[in-house]
């Protein structure tokens, strides 16, 4: 079994990384950059990747799937605009460092994994007991999590087609979601969607990522 160490060189190379989104990046949300200096990334990934996992770069992780690269993190946690008592649906877990960068702000985070072996890895998860305020669910996240709902935030982190209606309907009034919206080339157009009174929104555009794409139903099931 893996042991889990933090050590100085770790923490080095976070602060380092840190150093690099603010100012480089230009990452301003010092809740994000601090959330992200005390969330070991290299935790979320094979010991293989230990000593370049604070590169500012997506890895695999398993099912074609990956971690997205610390910026791209960042980025999406910035325009949340997260608020230590808000309650925020995750679309998709894959590792768990974006929804545990969530949880170190103090956000309740509902997250939602489609792939089986990523969601039944996660009975592994090496920081369950410092983050309680995490919630794994296997299901299709096109439904998201009626149950649960009204939601203060929402964050897809899968290229979506469209913005999914079913999503926005488990958004509270003047909630927000952050999503990678498919555009006509092969990148994505970050949205930021601000839920109106009236059940319209507004919506803000932003830089242009690259992302896995978001699909319909379970891994273990066809789209539904």
């Amino acid at each position: 079994m893996r042991r889990y160490e933090d050590t100085y060189l770790h923490k080095g190379l976070r602060k380092q990384l840190i150093t690099y989104l603010r100012d480089v990046r230009g990452i301003r949300d010092n809740r994000v950059l601090e959330a992200m200096n005390i969330v070991p990334r290299h935790f979320f990934l094979d010991s293989a990747f230990d000593r370049i996992a604070y590169d500012d770069r997506a890895f695999p992780i398993g099912e074609g799937q990956t971690i997205s690269q610390p910026y791209t993190v960042a980025y999406q946690s910035q325009l949340l605009e997260v608020k230590p008592t808000d309650s925020i649906l995750e679309i998709g877990t894959g590792s768990i460092y974006q929804a545990s960068v969530l949880a170190a702000m103090g956000a309740d985070v509902f997250t939602i994994e489609r792939q089986r072996k990523l969601f039944e890895a996660q009975k592994d998860f090496p920081l369950k007991e410092r983050f309680p305020n995490i919630h794994f669910f296997y299901g299709d996240g096109y439904k998201g999590l009626p149950d649960y709902a009204p939601f203060d935030k929402i964050i897809i982190t899968a290229a979506a087609p469209y913005i999914p209606e079913k999503l926005m309907a488990q958004l509270k009034v003047g909630g927000k979601m952050v999503l990678p919206v498919q555009d006509e080339e092969e990148f994505q157009t970050m949205m930021r969607i601000t839920k109106n009174d009236d059940g319209t929104w507004e919506e803000e555009t932003f830089d242009h990522f690259s992302f896995v794409p978001m699909l319909e139903g379970r891994s273990d099931q066809g789209s539904q």
